[in-house]
């Protein structure tokens, strides 16, 4: 009798725990359906507003017409500290910058020398009409990587302020470096570097001082 009550009761709990599995799935099953239901009731642009976007993102506008009125050759002299404190270091130094791609981005050449060897560095300038702010890239000679700075341009006080990372070759670690350009006049630019220093506080490590070519 009682193995009987035994089994029974053993069979009971099996049915109760089949049904509380059911009703789990069953949950699942519409939480599922929830997410499938919300997904299909994505909004998708139609073609016209599509196409319009792109249109829109790829049309040169005021930004890129600033970067266009830059096209020519600068010369600079060039200041620089290799540390908070250190003795500045004078350098001569030119820039060929040219727009490319219809006038949607800007290319710059830069030459000079550095601690007595030639020195040659590309920028690359962008607005991006999406996001509406500027990118930056630096590539030179004197390295293998990549900066990549963003930015935006104030109009009131005709500065550029950008912020970026780059890597440091001595420790390997990615620090912080920022850059203003401040439009003198039409043909004087004031470019300002701040770099962060192994004391993990920034400094000025750079500043070029450039006259546009007549």
């Amino acid at each position: 009798m009682n193995k009987t009550i035994l089994t029974l009761a053993i069979a009971s709990l099996s049915l109760v725990a089949c049904k509380k599995d059911g009703e789990k799935t069953d949950s699942q099953s519409a939480t599922d359906s929830t997410a499938v239901k919300i997904e299909e009731a994505a909004v998708i642009p139609d073609s016209a507003t599509i196409n319009k976007a792109w249109m829109d993102y790829a049309a040169p506008g005021e930004a890129h017409k600033m970067m266009a009125a830059e096209n020519g050759t600068w010369n600079g002299e060039m200041t620089m500290w290799m540390h908070a404190g250190a003795e500045p270091m004078k350098q001569a130094v030119s820039a060929d910058y040219k727009t490319v791609m219809g006038g949607r981005y800007q290319e710059g050449i830069h030459k000079g020398n550095f601690m007595g060897m030639p020195f040659e560095g590309k920028s690359t300038l962008a607005y991006d009409n999406a996001t509406q702010e500027y990118t930056s890239t630096w590539i030179d000679n004197m390295g293998t990587g990549i900066m990549i700075m963003k930015g935006k341009y104030d109009p009131a006080t005709k500065v550029f302020s950008f912020e970026g990372d780059c890597v440091d070759p001595v420790t390997k670690k990615t620090k912080k470096m920022r850059e203003v350009i401040t439009v003198v006049d039409d043909n004087t630019r004031k470019m300002e570097m701040f770099d962060t220093g192994y004391d993990g506080k920034e400094y000025k490590n750079m500043e070029i001082l450039s006259t546009k070519k007549k």
